[in-house]
């Protein structure tokens, strides 16, 4: 069986209370007597995964849901307040920039001491400096002092030592947002050909794109625990979903409990509980339940809209010549069905109306939330079918 390069195991993260002195003295013992961690803020709780050799795995989230906390951890930088890791093989971390780097030293004397950091001897280096250099691609700046780098230039040299290492397990936090195109074209070039030939990655990146090409597995941490974690695919697409949620342009606002025609019922058929979840291409069918107060059957219009309120689609049934069917006792029933439902992978929500008979005004709204699922890098709303052609 392959063991894991890494293993992470209830790692927790605190960092004490030191406002007051009373305070100060009790994070003083907690220090001394590491694993004490209660009071303080929480910032990682109970994080626990297993990277193989080869994997891929992308840490997601929101800005303050702990990822580079995490990643500090599991460089060594910072010490977890509980729990353990387990770490094997040679590893490189690319975190904030210019870690590692003495900006009073040239580019040239950082390479060389980064090389050193990361086992490679002088006589190593020296052989590979030309390669080093070429693909930082600076110039004569190389011997200048760092501080007087661009930080897109202290990001050229310290992927460049990397790169010429390849070591075992590559750990990067959100470092090719930083550098221009080409740079950044030229680094995903080399991650790529580094995983097609067994190299294991850890990334952080808000870029679900780079996440979705780059990786297979991904981690999604939210407020310092693990929302998810799994197929890449499956676990950005649940995120950006409660992202368009989290950040809804429009709201339906309160239901009118007066209202004299009514939804009574929005239902997905064949789900029973939690948000819907349905694949790219898969069926749609919804039962709308009407009420109206004298007999006469209302006007449906259904809509779908992407969970920040983009609207995608709407149709009514007068506008189709359909009438919705009295139900014993009162009401009106009425199915719709959606077959190969063309929407890209992302969060949705169907709005049912319920208007006057006349179709003149809307009376009331029912909201109903769902996710859909599936492997694809394609952009927008919709799936359009389409083939690539020779000219």
């Amino acid at each position: 069986m392959t063991r894991p390069l890494l293993s992470l195991d209830g790692v927790c993260k605190r960092y004490p209370p030191t406002v007051q002195s009373g305070e100060r003295l009790r994070a003083f013992w907690q220090l001394l007597w590491r694993g004490a961690s209660t009071g303080g803020t929480p910032v990682l709780e109970g994080i626990g995964f297993d990277i193989l050799p080869g994997e891929s795995l992308a840490i997601i989230g929101s800005n303050g849901a702990g990822k580079s906390t995490l990643l500090k951890i599991i460089s060594g930088v910072l010490a977890p307040s509980s729990g353990t890791i387990d770490q094997r093989g040679s590893v490189a971390a690319l975190l904030e920039l210019g870690a590692g780097f003495d900006p009073e030293y040239t580019g040239l004397d950082n390479l060389r001491f980064n090389a050193a950091f990361l086992g490679l001897s002088g006589r190593e280096v020296d052989e590979r400096l030309d390669d080093i250099l070429a693909f930082a691609d600076i110039g004569e700046s190389i011997h200048e002092p760092v501080k007087h780098y661009s930080s897109g230039m202290v990001v050229r040299l310290g992927f460049a030592v990397v790169a010429s290492v390849r070591p075992d397990l590559l750990i990067t936090d959100e470092v090719l947002a930083v550098g221009d195109e080409s740079f950044q074209k030229k680094c995903i070039r080399w991650i790529e050909g580094y995983l097609a030939g067994g190299g294991t990655l850890l990334m952080v990146s808000h870029n679900m794109y780079q996440v979705q090409k780059l990786c297979r597995h991904a981690l999604w941490l939210d407020g310092g625990r693990v929302a998810m974690y799994g197929d890449v695919f499956d676990v950005t697409q649940s995120y950006l979903a409660w992202h368009e949620r989290k950040d809804a342009l429009e709201s339906t606002g309160p239901r009118n409990s007066s209202a004299p025609y009514q939804v009574r019922a929005l239902d997905m058929v064949g789900v029973t509980e939690g948000t819907p979840s349905i694949a790219c291409g898969g069926t749609l069918e919804l039962s709308i339940s009407l009420a109206a107060p004298d007999g006469r059957p209302p006007v449906a219009l259904v809509g779908i809209v992407r969970a920040d309120g983009t609207p995608v689609y709407g149709v009514a049934t007068d506008h189709d010549g359909v009438e919705p069917v009295a139900e014993p006792g009162g009401g009106f029933r009425l199915r719709l069905r959606f077959p190969g439902l063309p929407l890209l992978p992302g969060g949705y929500a169907v709005r049912a109306h319920a208007m006057d008979p006349e179709g003149l005004r809307v009376h009331d709204t029912v909201e109903q939330s769902f996710t859909v699922t599936g492997k694809t890098r394609e952009l927008g709303l919709v799936r359009l079918e389409h083939e690539w052609r020779s000219p």
